[in-house]
């Protein structure tokens, strides 16, 4: 039995990569039987102009404010960027004077056990619902778009309220549990669409073999829907890490803030104090995490939004 799931793991990473190897090659045919030619491209040269000055506008800011934090704050204002040197010691204070490395840490303590509790929570929902039929689905499903429509804004008093009479306010864990929580809809919703793509055929070889549905999910799905998997894990975690709203509600304590509090917190105490350099620094600090994740993975993010299952 060992032997035959082996195989059908075996055979349905095989067709994960063929299909992939088909994928580029058929690109490779479309740009080669559809070659670049000036006068096609003509109508979309509005388009690509737009596009171009917008990202270079970006990578304009991003590069000024990078220069600003490592500038001092006269030269921010004198337009004299870097005139004195490097100043990495605007990094320092902000880590360490002005607390970004705690709120560093209590973000990554929030986000990524919340991803890891999301996946747990949602990927064999929506396998069952997108495999097996059984009394409530349907309502489950339309519980799960209507979640989907409700902002949190709208249910943030009535949380604050119930934790409050739990008296579970000041921990770690209210913030993971309810960021976990908050994401379920979405993240349920988007795995159930892409398990929807998925073939059949891999359970119905999977069953053949003696494998039952429990070990047929998480030794054989479950990574066959890695690209979606990686993709929903990585805008959550860019989702939580930003997020500001619920954190400044239930985690407002200096020992709790995550990086979208304190960071607010700490530009307001540096335009007050005129440390705008530090400002800067604070800021680089922040998006840099999420930078790095998206440049690293814009491949897998890629795929998993436009890829699926072979039907078949």
């Amino acid at each position: 039995m060992e032997e035959r799931l082996y195989a059908t793991q075996m055979e349905a990473a095989r067709k994960g990569i063929v299909t992939k190897e088909l994928e580029i090659v058929a690109k490779k045919e479309k740009m080669e039987a559809n070659p670049f030619k000036l006068k096609k491209e003509l109508p979309h040269l509005p388009g690509y102009i737009i596009v171009i000055l917008w990202t270079a506008f970006i990578f304009c800011m991003i590069g000024w404010i990078i220069l600003a934090s490592l500038s001092t704050t006269k030269e921010i204002f004198t337009g004299g960027l870097l005139a004195s040197g490097l100043h990495f010691e605007n990094y320092t204070k902000a880590l360490f004077t002005n607390k970004a490395a705690l709120n560093l840490l209590n973000s990554v303590i929030y986000t990524v056990p919340s991803c890891i509790l999301i996946i747990v929570v949602c990927a064999p929902a929506a396998y069952c619902m997108s495999r097996f039929k059984f009394r409530g689905a349907g309502l489950i499903q339309a519980l799960i778009i209507i979640g989907l429509a409700i902002p949190n804004i709208m249910i943030v008093m009535p949380l604050f309220s119930v934790v409050s009479a739990l008296n579970l306010s000041g921990t770690h864990f209210t913030l993971i549990f309810l960021y976990t929580a908050c994401s379920v809809p979405y993240t349920t919703f988007f795995l159930l669409t892409f398990f929807k793509g998925i073939s059949t055929s891999f359970e119905e070889a999977a069953a053949i073999d003696g494998c039952g549905p429990v070990q047929c999910f998480w030794k054989i799905m479950f990574p066959l829907a890695q690209p979606a998997i990686v993709t929903v894990s990585i805008f959550n975690f860019i989702g939580k890490w930003n997020e500001y709203f619920m954190a400044l509600i239930f985690a407002n304590k200096s020992n709790l803030r995550p990086i979208g509090v304190g960071l607010y917190q700490t530009v307001t105490s540096m335009m007050n104090s005129g440390d705008w350099a530090g400002m800067f620094a604070s800021v680089v600090i922040v998006f840099v995490p999420t930078v790095v994740i998206y440049a690293f993975l814009s491949d897998k993010i890629i795929s998993g939004v436009t890829a699926g299952g072979n039907k078949g």
